[in-house]
């Protein structure tokens, strides 16, 4: 198993119940989840303790995608999600760990990610750049308060 992890930190201008419904519902995920230049697309989605995920990203430059999957160890609404990834490639062994702790504060909502076992193939650079433009595309996502009417 690989030591590769990162940690990120972001407060965003926006109610936890809305970054936690970012993070569980299949359309949302997938709209900010994938790096820019990638295409998400959602298999599975049972968001649920035990219950399991299945996705891919298209690099959208080649046309190439890598799927890989998970399940949901704890969920605590608005407030925690832990989740395992693993990728359907054998160059990329392992099992992933994703922690997600949501903060309600003054200014929003405090976020702190943890991905721990990120596999050797992958610079642990790389995935923290991939994780700040994810996080950039869910503030684009969460923080706009647009009415229905």
């Amino acid at each position: 198993m690989s030591n590769n992890s990162v940690s990120l930190h972001r407060v965003l201008k926006t109610s936890p119940e809305k970054v936690y419904r970012a993070f569980t519902e299949a359309a949302a995920f997938a709209s900010w989840l994938p790096p820019y230049g990638f295409i998400c697309i959602v298999h599975e989605m049972n968001v649920k303790t035990g219950g399991t995920f299945k996705m891919s990203f298209r690099n959208f430059t080649t046309g190439n995608s890598h799927s890989f999957g998970g399940e949901y160890v704890e969920l605590k609404p608005n407030e925690f999600l832990k989740y395992t990834d693993k990728f359907d490639d054998p160059n990329l062994p392992g099992e992933m760990t994703t922690s997600v702790w949501l903060k309600k504060t003054i200014a929003g909502t405090d976020i702190k990610i943890t991905q721990e076992g990120i596999p050797a193939a992958i610079p642990a650079e790389m995935c923290y750049l991939g994780w700040q433009e994810s996080l950039e595309k869910l503030a684009k996502l969460v923080e706009p308060e647009i009415p229905d009417a």
